[in-house]
């Protein structure tokens, strides 16, 4: 059972999440699952509706164990068969319960007893013998008293999901909503509830392929097209960028600085819904985000126009759902979902996730052995190059996942950016640049206004930027093409330049900019007008950042979004002290 308080009504207790004072944000003050030893199963409410037993505290939330995960539990404390016939569960916390009763499992012992090629071994000498259990599983006794003992919880919230489907959706078209699809279990309730709420199976999916999924959700995706042969199912794809060789470049992913969502999610999410909805201003986004996935996500509001991605409207029907109501979900109407639930891991994304749990990472080496095996030398790899003194155990430990910036990385000295204020000439500094000046240089100016190559000395290569109303000059910069000199002056402090301190904010981001872009499309997906586009993308590529003048109108959003100006900036950064960082010489 969930309670909310709300802390503007000194703390009273509400039902839902909207507290019915105030019709503000009510929060969790507390969620409690029970035990009915008398059933074997686990309840929403302490007394059990098919026997009336009243239950014991067992967890803040549940989740079934499948037959495959069970036979991996057994094999692991090396009792094949031990718990087949009993009712298995897992709990917050990774926590198995058996009838009841919690086993003795140190998943830190675990692993370290047992090497994954051993229990890959076991685990296939037993699968045919645990055939019957898969095939039993959907009428074993305590799934279907599961299911009835729970029934007023699943018809409660899923009226509760139904009716905000419908009115959320009453404002908008068909052609302007979709489902953000994941292959994931809560992405999967969405798209159920989504298209049964509203009768109609011809709602768009987009499904973010980040390259990085399990095998088992490729598998699923196949399947749920075959069943929703209705459902357009459109692929959002990073085809230009191989994530192997950008580990190689920038680094592996941490937990710190995840620019592979980035990359290969978020960017790639947002080019789909601009070609799909070209037309539209405000599209309507259905996603499975649940607050107790996390204590980031405990957080978020169940709507939302203040996404990562422009243009779209986010909503969570499922927002205040639990673990144990998204099987109760699945289970009662009988839905398929990803198999890769059914091995054991309770979360499907990208399998090498810097957030990924250390179970996960072993159930990985199980299931995925060759994709472990390859992503676990490119970490060791990785170790030797930054100068790690033991580059396994860097690896082993979790090391790599609290990373922060580019230390040791080569290509991270372009995150460095050298300057001068220049003694002769007011409001100018002077650069010194990591990379040739180009045309591709002058780019990332437009922002600022009008680029004019006319009135200035050509012999000297001077370029102006104009103001967009009165075409005044504001900035000049000084360079020839092919060298790595550049002097920037500040004409007018006019516009965006309103003194010299922000205008040598403004200049030394677009500079940053230039050095290190490798085309992860952050400034992209953060333009709201579609007026950016960058193209020829890949390691060893030449970028070209490409800005529309007829679609820009100057809201400097893709310079001043992120920190130093580019999301890059950020990943690549090095300590002071191990590599120069931005300064006047």
């Amino acid at each position: 059972m969930i309670k909310y308080k709300c802390e503007k009504c000194n703390n009273i207790e509400c039902e839902t999440s909207i507290c019915p004072v105030c019709g503000e944000r009510a929060y969790i003050s507390s969620s409690e699952i029970y035990w009915c030893s008398e059933c074997n199963i686990p309840n929403y409410e302490k007394t059990c509706a098919c026997c009336g037993n009243e239950g014991n505290y067992i967890g803040t939330d549940i989740r079934p164990v499948f037959p495959e995960e069970r036979l991996l539990i057994e094999v692991l404390l090396d009792k094949p068969f031990e718990f087949a016939e009993k009712s298995v569960w897992n709990t917050s916390g990774n926590n198995y319960y058996v009838n009841g009763k919690k086993i003795k499992f140190s998943i830190k012992d675990i692993i370290a007893k047992n090497g994954y090629k051993d229990v890959i071994k076991k685990i296939k000498d037993n699968s045919e013998k645990n055939k019957v259990y898969l095939e039993k599983f959907k009428e074993d006794e305590y799934i279907s008293r599961f299911i009835e003992s729970n029934k007023i919880r699943h018809n409660y919230i899923v009226n509760e999901a139904s009716k905000y489907i419908k009115n959320i959706s009453e404002k908008y078209s068909d052609d302007a909503m979709f489902v953000s699809f994941s292959g994931g279990k809560d992405s999967t309730v969405t798209s159920d509830l989504v298209m049964k709420s509203l009768g109609k199976e011809n709602i768009i999916h987009i499904y973010g392929d980040t390259t990085l999924e399990y095998p088992t959700t490729g598998v699923y995706l196949e399947r749920f097209r075959k069943e929703h042969s209705k459902t357009p199912m459109l692929i959002a794809k990073n085809k230009e960028q191989d994530f192997n060789e950008l580990c190689k470049v920038i680094g592996p992913p941490s937990r710190m600085m995840r620019w592979c969502c980035t990359i290969f999610k978020t960017g790639a999410i947002t080019r789909k819904i601009e070609t799909t909805f070209k037309n539209k201003t405000n599209v309507l986004t259905f996603q499975g985000i649940r607050r107790n996935e996390s204590t980031a996500r405990s957080k978020y509001d169940r709507e939302s126009n203040n996404s990562k991605i422009s243009k779209q409207y986010a909503v969570s029907p499922i927002i205040d759902w639990t673990e144990f109501d998204i099987w109760l979900y699945i289970l009662t109407n009988n839905i398929d979902f990803n198999d890769a639930y059914r091995l054991g891991f309770s979360r499907v994304g990208c399998w090498c996730c810097p957030n990924n749990s250390s179970w996960s990472e072993y159930l990985a080496s199980i299931y995925m052995e060759e994709e472990y095996e390859r992503f676990k030398n490119i970490l060791i790899d990785f170790a030797k190059e930054i100068g790690k003194g033991d580059p396994e155990e860097y690896v082993s430990s979790g090391g790599w996942k609290a990373r922060q910036g580019g230390n040791g990385l080569e290509y991270s000295e372009n995150a460095v950016l050298e300057f001068k204020p220049c003694a002769l000439i007011e409001n100018t500094i002077n650069f010194e640049l990591t990379k040739n000046i180009e045309e591709d240089l002058y780019e990332l100016f437009k922002p600022f206004g009008e680029i004019n190559n006319v009135i200035g000395n050509s012999r000297l290569n001077e370029i102006y930027v104009l103001s967009r109303g009165t075409h005044e000059p504001l900035l000049k910069l000084t360079g020839r093409l092919g060298q790595k000199n550049l002097k920037v002056t500040v004409v007018n402090f006019k516009g965006p330049f309103k003194d010299m301190k922000t205008a040598e904010m403004l200049i030394k981001n677009q500079i940053t900019k230039y050095q290190i872009c490798i085309g992860c499309l952050a400034c992209e997906s953060h333009c709201k007008f579609n007026a950016l586009k960058i193209t020829d993308i890949g390691v060893g590529q030449k970028i070209k950042y490409k800005i529309d003048e007829n679609k820009c109108v100057g809201c400097l959003e893709c310079v001043k979004h992120f920190s130093g100006g580019c999301f890059m900036k950020k990943v690549l950064r090095t300590k002071i002290g191990e590599q120069k960082r931005w300064k006047a010489k």
